[in-house]
């Protein structure tokens, strides 16, 4: 909780100037950490843009809390708003001490600012993660609250980078992680393999390092649920097993037992002390771990005088050592610098797990090489050729050797049986080969073969067909090189025979799809553009073809897939597919274009009437119900079509004039053939023109809010305004809300829209308010369902809020059913944080669209807007006065106000009061007005308490 103060200058702070180009900020030596200040910390803050310097006090917020707080002060120097995070590790190898070190922790519990909310902490399992934005030039000071009295380091980061770090060391981790597993495996079998005493010494090690690098990376917790309190267990616990095995790897390798006895009992009884140590590790595991690092340094030194004089008495295991203890020494020197805080920066710690599996895996080949320098392999056990036959077997290749001369072909193993035929079936003469081969290939076969014993040299190398007992035909290729004799004559063809169909077939199936779908075995856009291109290249040399280009665009089908599943999707364009090729003459091209978009090139038809009746007969037969899983489908489709008339037109222009009319058709209802006109042209260049034209208003603010008042129908005293968008064209004058409204949702502009309306009508709010007091109004501002589903909306207008100094409670945004119909998840979660804000919320135009109940319960509504379709025959219809009864008594029970819209008569306005409508606006009361108008009307309520008479024009 955070409290205001009156001022005082003690414990004040600089800021630290942070810009755009900021990626990433050390925040620890300007950290301030005051130690034991109880649950009620006061703190001055660091000086504003005004120079005032506030006190603060803030509470604690968590009964863990120890009293102990960091204070710290950013400064955003730039002119835009920036998003951060604020990053707090909970272990560090540096500066982490040798005795007594800090093995990690929770470091923060929270972070509250000096204006605006507590940080929202971002889910990590290795640091604390807080979330801040940074208005543009703002001063903030920040304090949090301490869950350890250690802060070892505290980054300040831009949030891609530092999830650009995360997944480089995350990367990196596990790929050491993977090396360090591998090699405990490799190990670990090495000693089932040779019983060695230095094997499982080297396995004990590799499994020590594994468990030592998967908690130091983050990994263990990834599979079992480790605490704060736990985690350091676990790390003291890793180093007194990692210390041990090194002991246990020093003495088994150099066989210090046979050199004297006392050595082995030295070394037993430093392998029972450092077992003791697990049990300190669960009482106390700073002591455990700071005298496991301590062993670490006694281990190394003794490994240098052990090293040393057996290398003097030429014992080779101790010379093999060197290179090995070489690095391990390196290594503790590098962790020596690293715990003192001599090293400090954040590579060195994955460097530090990184060494120690490179040190692993140089042990790992010391080992190899004793354990197996006793074992040779045998050599000379296979002569050339069985060496070869094994190559052979081994790859799973089939023999062909043909005896030339006695024309007899053998293959080993036989290839019969694969084929269907009976064992032998293709041994023999040749010529028994022939009749099951491809039709195609008898005589190029026969022929390559006369070629290579008339040349008696080169090599055969061929592919062919041959028929299989089942009457498919399969892809076998022969590769082979003749054999000579004395005489110089061919004696032997001998080489092997491999069945590559599958890859034929797949060389088969990628041609075909290259140019065919391969679900309606159309052809593809591509080849549907080429014959398109080919026919107008005919056509502008001869009168005879005229071709017509259709799209064929199937309404709703994407209902279908969601309804019945993609596979019900897929038959049913086939169905489509042959329905529609029943139409077609050879001459007519039919393609798929898109998923559910046909493309059609009809030259078979010339006649204006009758490509008409063409198009409605494609038409008519994709109505005709399509049965599935026992139940009919009915489909329609909208069909433009547009026929070639102009000698300069290419194949993309008319395919694109004909998807313009068969959108015109979908606009249309769809269910429809629409043929090209060029004014479809001009419409798409018009509305283009107008998306410019918007961007460029937004830009130069052409676009204005005027106000429409909200009265209590009691008394008439205004209760608020609604805040209505208009925009004012240079050249063509007033544009529609609703014509550039759309518009701006579809071209990606409605936010910048959107953002722009709340923060004008929230400035002018303000404004007023300064003018006349503390007049008790609100502003109602419309939003989009494009603006809801926008994840930047909550931090969007809490930074404006804070930018313009708006009372969130005078500020109300208005819904339509159908913005919360289009994604109700996302909208009650969007809805609910921004009511948290204290912004109230309104469902606008209510009975006139789905009108649930379950949405009133749903979502946090606290006002009904009724529409003003049932206010303008009101005392006439006695309908639409039974559903506003009905709207006002279900709004008082739910506690919710109501106003109604649209009231242009003294009639309506009287029959609401006796309804019990509590508030009201239309033109009865006011038009739509500018700010300053709007600014007078509130000054002439705050003077008399009464709403200014309504002029009587009502053009607006």
């Amino acid at each position: 909780m955070l409290t205001v103060l009156p001022f005082s200058q003690a414990n004040a702070i600089e800021p630290v100037k942070i810009s755009r180009d900021d990626t990433a900020v050390d925040l620890t030596k300007t950290t301030e950490i005051d130690l034991n200040q109880g649950e009620a910390f006061q703190v001055s803050t660091a000086a504003g843009n005004d120079g005032i310097r506030r006190r603060i006090e803030v509470r604690a917020s968590s009964p863990n809390h120890q009293g102990d707080w960091a204070v710290f002060a950013l400064a955003n120097v730039s002119d835009e708003q920036l998003e951060r995070v604020i990053v707090a590790p909970h272990y560090r190898l540096v500066n982490s001490k040798v005795f007594w070190p800090d093995l990690g922790s929770q470091r923060i519990i929270s972070i509250t600012p000096s204006e605006g909310f507590s940080l929202d902490r971002l889910p990590s399992d290795d640091a604390d993660v807080f979330r801040i934005t940074l208005n543009p030039g703002a001063v903030v000071t920040f304090v949090a609250e301490l869950a350890s009295p250690k802060l070892p380091q505290l980054y300040l980061w831009e949030p891609d980078a530092y999830k650009d770090t995360i997944n480089a060391f995350t990367l990196y981790r596990g790929i050491v992680l993977g090396i360090a597993g591998l090699l405990a495996v490799f190990l670990t079998i090495l000693f089932v393999v040779r019983g060695t005493s230095m094997l499982p010494a080297a396995a004990a090690l590799a499994w020590a390092v594994l468990a030592y690098i998967c908690v130091d990376f983050g990994f263990l917790s990834k599979l079992i649920n480790i605490t704060a309190s736990s985690e350091q267990i676990w790390r003291a616990s890793d180093e007194v097993a990692l210390a041990s095995s090194f002991v246990i790897f020093l003495f088994a390798y150099l066989n210090l037992n046979r050199w004297h006895v006392h050595l082995g009992y030295a070394t037993f009884a430093w392998i029972v002390g450092l077992a003791l140590l697990f049990g300190v590790a669960i009482y106390d595991p700073s002591i455990a771990a700071g005298i496991a690092r301590l062993s670490f340094a006694l281990t190394a030194t003794a490994g240098i005088v052990l090293i040393v004089y057996l290398g003097i008495n030429r014992y080779d295991r101790a010379i093999l050592l060197v290179p090995t203890w070489t690095l391990i020494i390196l290594w503790l020197i590098a962790g020596w610098m690293t715990v003192t805080g001599r090293l400090s920066n954040d590579i060195i710690q994955p460097a530090h797990g990184g060494a120690l599996v490179l040190i692993v895996l140089l042990i790992g080949f010391t080992v190899m090489q004793h354990a197996f320098s006793g074992s040779s392999f045998n050599q000379g056990l296979f002569s050339d050729l069985e060496r070869q036959s094994l190559a052979l077997t081994g790859a799973g290749e089939t023999v062909w050797d043909w005896d030339v001369a006695r024309d007899r072909v053998v293959t080993i193993p036989d290839v019969s049986p694969r084929l269907g035929l009976s064992s032998g079936a293709l041994h023999g003469a040749v010529r028994t080969w022939l009749p099951n081969l491809h039709p195609d290939d008898r005589d190029r076969f026969r022929a390559t073969l006369d070629v290579l014993l008339e040349h008696k040299r080169g090599r055969l190398n061929h592919e062919f067909r041959i028929r299989a007992d089942d009457g498919h035909f399969h892809w076998l290729h022969i590769r082979a090189r003749p054999v000579l004799g004395a005489n110089g004559e061919i004696i032997r063809c001998i080489g092997t025979i491999e069945d590559c169909t599958e890859q034929k077939n797949t060389i088969d199936r990628l041609l075909q799809d290259a140019i065919n779908d391969n679900l309606t075995g159309l052809p593809n856009r591509g080849v549907f553009l080429d014959r398109l291109q080919t026919l107008l290249t005919v056509a502008s040399a001869s009168d005879a073809v005229r071709p017509t280009v259709m799209i064929i665009d199937i309404d709703d089908y994407g209902r279908i897939n969601d309804k019945h599943g993609i596979s019900a999707g897929d038959n049913i364009l086939i169905a489509l597919t042959r329905r529609l090729r029943r139409l077609l003459k050879p001459q007519d091209t039919l393609a798929r274009l898109y998923g559910d978009q046909f493309g059609l090139i009809l030259t078979s038809e010339r006649d204006p009437t009758r490509v008409a009746d063409f198009a409605d007969a494609i038409s008519k037969a994709i109505m005709v119900p399509i049965n599935f899983s026992n139940r009919e489908i009915h489909l329609t489709a909208s069909i433009g079509l547009v026929s070639w008339v102009d000698q300069q037109e290419s194949a993309l222009g008319l395919l694109a004039d004909a998807e313009l009319a068969m959108y015109r058709a979908k606009r249309g209802g769809g269910s429809k053939v629409e043929p090209f006109r060029p004014a479809f042209r001009e419409s798409t260049s018009d509305k283009l023109q107008l998306e410019t034209d918007l961007q460029r208003a937004i830009e130069r603010g052409e676009l204005t809010m005027v106000y429409q008042p909200i009265v209590q129908l009691t008394d008439g005293e205004l209760a608020g305004f609604e805040a209505l968008m208009r925009w004012e064209h240079p050249k063509r004058g007033t544009v529609s809300p609703l014509e550039f409204i759309p518009l701006a949702e579809s071209c990606d502009l409605i936010m910048p829209l959107g953002m722009f309306a709340l923060e004008r009508a929230a400035s002018d709010l303000v404004e007023w308010e300064k003018q006349s007091g503390t007049t008790p109004i609100f502003v109602s501002v419309n939003l989009s369902s494009a603006q809801l589903i926008n994840n930047s909306l909550y931090s969007d207008i809490r930074a404006l809020l804070g930018r313009v100094n708006c009372d969130p409670k005078r500020l109300k945004l208005e819904l339509t059913e159908s913005v919360v119909v289009e994604n109700p998840e996302q909208a009650r979660l969007v809805l609910t944080k921004l009511k948290e804000t204290g912004i109230s919320l309104a469902l606008d135009d209510f009975g006139t669209g789905y009108s649930s109940l379950s949405y009133l319960r749903r979502f946090p509504f606290g006002k009904l807007k009724i529409d003003s379709s049932f206010i303008r025959d009101l005392g006439y219809e006695k309908a639409d006065s039974s559903i506003i009864l009905a709207i006002i008594g279900l709004a008082e029970r739910m506690n919710m106000l109501v106003t109604a819209e649209g009231v242009e008569t003294e009639e309506q306005a009287e029959i609401l009061r006796s309804y019990g409508c509590p508030q009201a606006q239309g033109f009865l009361f006011y038009q739509p007005m500018s700010a300053g108008e709007f600014a007078k009307l509130v000054t002439t309520q705050n003077s008399s308490g009464q709403i200014a008479p309504a002029p009587q024009n009502t053009a607006f």
